[in-house]
């Protein structure tokens, strides 16, 4: 097998790529560095230990299809063959030759799983159970069975002092979709209840500006709301200072939209 592993550009470089926590791409550096000659990797969980990455980590690569999963626990790199060319002389093909049976090289040389059969459905949502807590398909990261509405009421109940939302956008659904990554929806409800508590976001500020669902999904933000640094509290001198720099950012923000 060979030892050295190359990265595309192209992928490593992609918006999808860098959006994910750096836990997660360090994740996928280390299962590329450890695949066989053909991208396949079979102890994942191992090397997920190892470097002291999360569950979470895992199946958000996953998710974002930088890694396909078989029954067997088997995953393999979707994009190994746009990484690395291997001479012949030096390639090993891969052991695992019931899964890359499943797989089919797109044009682009990116693996994909052929038309499943229902068996091969099935044990691809029972596969990610195991790798992890949640299920995938259900709960979080699939795009058809994510319920934006459910987000979006959430937010509309407890929100009362903030502007209503009546439609969803696709850039909304994409914003409800990337927090889903990262928060579950007991953290999302969380946000939404610490934002109504705030009189800062609902407009007791030196500009009377009031926070929306839009602001409140974007990631920095919601962080923000959540480490509590809009919790109502006795103004401090050093404070008004932070003051200014969250106005700024929200207008650069609104700017931006």
């Amino acid at each position: 097998m060979a030892e050295r592993r190359m990265f595309a550009k192209a992928i490593i470089d992609s918006d999808a790529f860098l959006d994910m926590p750096m836990s997660t791409q360090a994740l996928y550096f280390h299962l590329s560095m450890r695949a066989d000659d053909d991208g396949f990797i079979n102890n994942p969980k191992r090397i997920q230990r190892m470097i002291g990455a999360s569950d979470d980590d895992l199946k958000l690569l996953i998710a974002k299809s930088f890694l396909i999963v078989f029954e067997s626990g088997v995953v393999v790199i979707k994009h190994w063959k746009i990484h690395n060319y291997i001479r012949n002389d030096r390639y090993k093909p891969t052991t695992y030759v019931e899964e890359k049976a499943l797989l089919v090289e797109k044009d682009n040389k990116a693996y994909t799983l052929g038309i499943p059969s229902d068996n091969q459905v099935t044990y691809q949502t029972d596969t990610q159970d195991r790798l992890g807590k949640d299920r995938l398909g259900e709960d979080r990261l699939g795009e058809e069975r994510v319920n934006y509405q459910e987000v979006v009421n959430l937010y509309n109940d407890t929100c009362v002092s903030f502007p209503r939302v009546t439609a969803i956008s696709e850039a909304r659904k994409k914003a409800i979709k990337a927090r889903l990554n990262k928060y579950s929806l007991d953290d999302l409800k969380k946000a939404f209840e610490l934002a109504e508590e705030s009189d800062f976001l609902k407009g007791n500020n030196k500009r009377n500006w009031t926070a929306n669902f839009d602001w409140i999904l974007k990631d920095a933000n919601i962080a923000k709301i959540l480490d509590g640094n809009y919790a109502n509290k006795e103004k401090r001198k050093s404070e008004t200072a932070q003051e200014l720099d969250d106005f700024y950012s929200m207008a650069k923000d609104w700017a931006e939209e």
